[in-house]
């Protein structure tokens, strides 16, 4: 079931929005966090007041590419595109949710912590739940 595409009815304005590029969004912001956590632990040992304030500007970053990814798979995939009546039964609904909330929890993760692990779970989490989206 986890390789379906899911196909239903969106939210206004409704035909506009593009399921591959939503996921090539989250898979840009990933890479953001990713970035933003090598840069943090870079800066982190220079202790000089311009590499703090950088220090700070990746981490409002990295949140903010975490929030991004989190908004999309909540609002737009969840919400609106997996629907109990579209799945054959309710194991591929339940395992389409899973997927889903594995990348929510990922995102999650690297709002925590500056280690590219959480980095590698996230990706292989956005590459699960993409299947779904793209052919």
């Amino acid at each position: 079931m986890v390789g379906s595409i899911v196909r239903c009815h969106c939210q206004v304005p409704c035909g506009i929005f593009d399921d591959p590029v939503r996921v090539t969004l989250i898979k840009e912001d990933a890479a953001t966090i990713r970035k933003s956590m090598v840069q943090i632990t870079e800066l982190s040992g220079q202790g000089t007041a311009l590499s703090l304030n950088q220090a700070a500007r990746w981490v409002a970053v990295k949140e903010a590419s975490a929030g991004n990814i989190m908004s999309i798979v909540a609002d737009y995939m969840l919400a609106q595109r997996v629907k109990k009546e579209l799945f054959d039964n309710s194991a591929d609904y339940l395992a389409a949710l899973e997927v889903h909330h594995t990348v929510l929890q990922a995102a999650m993760k690297t709002k925590q912590v500056v280690d590219v692990a959480a980095c590698d779970a996230l990706d292989h989490a956005i590459e699960d739940v993409g299947k779904m989206y793209t052919k």
